[in-house]
């Protein structure tokens, strides 16, 4: 088929009508489902953020202003 009788096609077909056109059942358990994935992602950041800042207490990583406070009285 030539494009122009593709477009002419697209073209002459009625849009649905409004009561023929709704989300479905996919459409809110795909929704619920991002949902779920967001809260279980949130979840999980705040527990990393929680061992990040027990690791900081325990002295796992080096603190920056220190090290420049040291490099700065070395010189």
């Amino acid at each position: 088929m030539s494009p122009l009788v593709l477009a002419l096609e697209i073209v002459a077909k009625k849009p649905p009508e409004a009561k023929d056109v709704v989300a479905g059942w996919t459409a809110f358990w795909l929704f619920i489902g991002l949902i779920v994935a967001v809260a279980l992602l949130c979840w999980s950041l705040v527990r990393q953020l929680k061992k990040v800042n027990q690791a900081k207490e325990a002295g796992v990583y080096d603190d920056p202003a220190a090290r420049k406070e040291s490099e700065n009285s070395a010189e």
